[in-house]
């Protein structure tokens, strides 16, 4: 740390208890400085030759006749008793010490007292000036220190300026090529630096960013700010170094609420400044960071502005988001334990990217790509990530709905998928958290579902699947079979036994067999053997099944509106039916 030593006399301020100060000397004091509660006796010329301000107030207090002695009251000096003995010493001469953490309060006093040039060249302002300008600027940590020491000072550090230059400085330094950083810094972060740095012993280009998470949230807000306008730093590190602060300020971004309401409106009040200090650029914060903001936003119940912008930030880039990230807990009293409509609100942010990149496309015949074009990867990674998020939050979240299951699945069922084995995965979840669910409700879950597009390990494991309704099964075995017998031929359902309107995305779905699932039946026909022997077992207990419907029912699940189902099942079920029923009639 920088100091500057004023004056070469000894210190002779003595104390007589704690609210009177004196000069030990030959000479009687003929002046009582009133500083709050303590009393400075002192003497009038040293503290005339150098201070204005006192000399006007002298002035006035000897013409007043009602006064039995020259006292002067300064209740309002910055810096209070401290700083006044400091200014009072270097009128008398005395050694007296500045440094990071004073001098702001006697540079704010020396300007209450008006200690200028103009009373005495060399007087204590021009002093503070070189000592300020010299050395504390120069440095990065004292200058983050006197920065953190003006608040105390306002708005006096703000008329000197001494804040703004200490703003500049630190926005300098942060931008400065890390080969010239020859100072010390703070960097506990000890990341795996590139080779190139790392074998040079060089300064990480990110060096400064943990020293700036110690400063308060509004003096945070002026450094990032003031950073952003001089330019010169990246806009990844200026995201890194949100993360960083909020790191610290919150950690893991857990709330604690025990603090009471003073503390939650404080970190309300700051997670609302840190969103706010976002870069706009898509890659300066990662996706991780921006959805550990918006839980924290909904935990606090922060603004909607704030929330809507979060989601917006996130739907950029959901393609880069886990699972965990969307586990989103909703406020006490919801009617859901986890906030889905929020992930909702991710989703639809998302897929409107996507819709204005796919209008770009259009329009820009000779370009692939623009700042709003989506890839068929990154569609397809938010594909397989809502799959693994509607089976996670089926499995965890009690009073999840079959219609919110359906509206978000719906949502993404567009997006380029290799398989269906996820959304499979998602409904069978489902299904088996949520029993209670109707026999049409299990319908429109399965509609989610291309058969066609299962692997034959989930195909395997779709058949003897209990929870399924019977088309759904029987749909499956049916392609199944014919990728096993006829790998060159496109299979085709016969019409439904009910009503064309009643049609299902999975019906239409069975009008072909692509050429990329012949692919897979190709490197599946070693076990064929095996598989045909485990599908007969599980057509022997659908059509027990179909065959228990018609005789209690009178009217059987293949006929339907629901029932999707081959040729040769419907003409066998059709010809055990007949003669069973003319034996019960001969019979009675």
């Amino acid at each position: 740390m920088k100091f500057m030593k004023l004056g070469s006399k000894p210190d002779s301020f003595q104390s007589d208890e704690d609210s009177i100060r004196y000069v030990a000397t030959e000479l009687a004091t003929d002046v009582v400085v009133n500083v709050g509660d303590v009393k400075f006796y002192l003497h009038k010329f040293p503290l005339l030759s150098k201070s204005a301000r006192l000399q006007k107030l002298i002035a006035t207090t000897t013409t007043d006749e009602q006064s039995s002695d020259d006292e002067i009251r300064i209740p309002d000096i910055p810096g209070g008793p401290p700083a006044f003995e400091i200014c009072a010493k270097f009128c008398y001469g005395m050694t007296v010490t500045l440094n990071a953490y004073n001098v702001v309060a006697v540079r704010c006093a020396a300007e209450y007292l008006e200690m200028y040039e103009s009373i005495e060249s060399g007087n204590l302002v021009y002093k503070i000036e070189v000592f300020l300008n010299s050395s504390v600027l120069r440095s990065w940590k004292d200058s983050i220190i006197v920065l953190q020491t003006t608040r105390s000072f306002y708005p006096w550090s703000e008329d000197v300026k001494i804040d703004v230059r200490c703003l500049e400085s630190i926005a300098l330094k942060a931008a400065i090529d890390p080969a010239r950083v020859d100072w010390s810094y703070t960097y506990n972060r000890r990341k795996l630096l590139p080779p190139e740095i790392n074998k040079n012993g060089g300064v990480p280009r990110d060096w400064w960013i943990e020293d700036l998470a110690e400063l308060s949230i509004d003096l945070f807000k002026r450094v990032v700010s003031t950073i952003r306008r001089k330019g010169g730093v990246l806009p990844e590190f200026i995201g890194e170094a949100l993360e960083v602060y909020a790191a610290k300020r919150i950690p893991g971004f857990m709330i604690q609420n025990d603090d009471g309401d003073d503390d939650v409106i404080g970190q309300r009040a700051l997670l609302e400044t840190l969103v706010s200090l976002l870069p706009r650029e898509k890659q300066s914060v990662s996706c991780g960071f921006l959805t550990k903001l918006l839980k924290s936003s909904v935990s606090l119940e922060c603004g909607e502005e704030e929330r809507k912008e979060l989601s917006r930030r996130i739907g950029e880039k959901l393609e880069e988001a886990n699972v965990t990230d969307l586990l989103i807990r909703a406020p006490e009293g919801g009617e859901t334990v986890y906030d889905i409509d929020i992930v909702e609100t991710l989703i639809d942010q998302y897929v409107a990217q996507t819709q204005k990149g796919d209008e770009l496309d259009c329009s820009e015949e000779d370009t692939n790509e623009g700042d709003g074009f989506v890839s068929d990867s990154s569609k397809a990674n938010v594909a397989k990530l809502i799959d693994r998020y509607l089976a996670e939050i089926s499995r965890i979240e009690p009073n999840l709905s079959p219609l919110k299951f359906i509206s978000i699945a719906e949502k993404v069922s567009n997006f380029p998928r290799s398989s269906h084995d996820g959304v499979y995965r998602a409904i069978d979840m489902f299904l088996k958290q949520h029993p209670g669910i109707t026999k049409s409700e299990k319908k429109s879950l399965s509609r989610l579902m291309v058969c066609r597009k299962l692997s034959p390990e989930a195909c395997a494991h779709a058949v003897q699947n209990e929870r399924l309704p019977l088309r759904v099964v029987v749909q499956i075995l049916f392609f199944e079979q014919v990728r096993a017998t006829c790998p060159t031929t496109k299979p085709s359902l016969p019409p439904s036994g009910s009503h064309g309107s009643s049609r299902t995305t999975t019906e239409e779905e069975c009008d072909s067999v692509t050429a990329t699932e012949e692919t897979a039946t190709t490197r599946d026909k070693t076990s064929s053997s095996e598989k045909t022997k485990a599908k007969g077992v599980v057509m022997s207990r659908i059509f027990s099944k179909l065959w228990t419907g018609k005789d209690r029912d009178g009217v059987g699940d293949v006929s339907s509106s629901d029932t999707s189902e081959s040729p040769g099942s419907a003409t066998t079920v059709g010809d055990k039916s007949t003669p069973s029923t003319r034996r019960r009639r001969s019979s009675s």
